[in-house]
């Protein structure tokens, strides 16, 4: 069994390489005692030589069998103590080794399939799930519904909600409001065929104000009826004009020769009318683009002030709680 690379051999070939080792002194690297090689004598490892000086040993060989002993153990324990720290590095390098390569394996075995799988959502909750009607929701209300039925147009109603405050403005003009007049007896606030248009269709009562500006006056008529197919019939009938409404700080106008301009229109179930002329003794004429401007403009505030009720009445309806 050898105990390493390079080092001495220890029981080689069956034979001992320590000449005490034998158990006997009849063989050893001297030869035999009494014949050496080549015929001469060996010298005894005691000093004695065969047949001379028996008894006497030789110290010389003694000592130089000792130090071989020596450095025999010397080289016995180097070796051994270079064997086991070899083997001892070589098994903390298979262990280094052996670890990294698990390490490794663990790591690389890990792919996408191996990872930790997201949570399942549970498949059924608690939570309340949104619900939607099935029935679609009611479309907002039409302002104009409002003001095409007395029974729905129920706002109060007067000359001063129509034509509020003391002074209107349109664009960059100014009127002064002058008189206000309420009468149901819608005939009187009129002239001519109007009056007929208005009471074949049942009319209700006639709003009158006046507002002016720069010599120019307009009074403007609002008249109402049941539903908005009695004020278009009453519309369709129209002609004349109606009764100038002065004072208030606006003199006479549209009364004996000159010529005013009037107009007529309906929305909803209310119908609404102008009359426009100089307060002075002056006819107006299709070129007169003032006394137009100034009409047209109490007629388009008139036509506001009807949509904004009908407004004011489908927004109250829509923000009113379901019953």
């Amino acid at each position: 069994m050898s105990f390493g690379q390079g080092g001495p051999q220890w029981g080689s070939g069956g034979q001992d390489q320590n000449p005490y080792n034998q158990g006997q002194y009849g063989q050893n690297q001297y030869g035999r005692y009494g014949q050496g090689q080549g015929g001469q004598d060996s010298v005894d490892p005691f000093g004695n030589r065969s047949g001379s000086d028996a008894g006497t040993p030789d110290w010389a060989a003694l000592a130089e069998a000792s130090a071989a002993r020596t450095r025999r153990r010397r080289w016995l324990m180097v070796g051994g103590g270079a064997l086991a720290t070899a083997l001892v590095a070589g098994a903390v390098a298979t262990a280094i080794v052996s670890s990294n390569k698990d390490s490794d394996n663990n790591a690389s075995d890990k792919n996408s399939s191996q990872l930790p799988a997201p949570p399942d959502l549970p498949q059924n909750t608690t939570a309340p799930e949104p619900s939607f009607s099935s029935v679609a929701p009611l479309p907002p209300p039409d302002p104009k519904d409002f003001i095409s039925d007395r029974k729905k147009d129920t706002l109060p109603l007067s000359a001063e909600t129509l034509f509020p405050g003391k002074k209107l403005t349109m664009g960059d003009r100014v009127y002064d409001k002058g008189a206000l007049a309420r009468t149901g007896n819608c005939a009187s606030a009129v002239k001519g065929a109007l009056a007929g248009a208005l009471e074949n269709n049942d009319c209700e009562q006639v709003f009158r104000a006046t507002y002016s500006n720069d010599g120019i006056a307009v009074t403007v008529a609002v008249a109402t009826f049941e539903n908005a197919a009695k004020a278009k019939k009453a519309l369709q009938q129209a002609s004349g004009s109606v009764v100038p409404l002065p004072g208030a700080g606006v003199p006479t106008f549209c009364k004996g020769g000159p010529v005013c301009r009037s107009t007529f229109n309906a929305y909803g179930r209310y119908a609404y009318f102008t009359t426009t002329g100089y307060t002075k003794a002056k006819s107006v004429t299709e070129k007169d683009t003032k006394a137009f401007q100034t009409g047209d403009d109490l007629g388009e505030f008139t036509f506001r002030q009807i949509v904004r009720r009908g407004e004011a009445q489908a927004s109250a309806a829509a923000s009113a709680p379901a019953q």
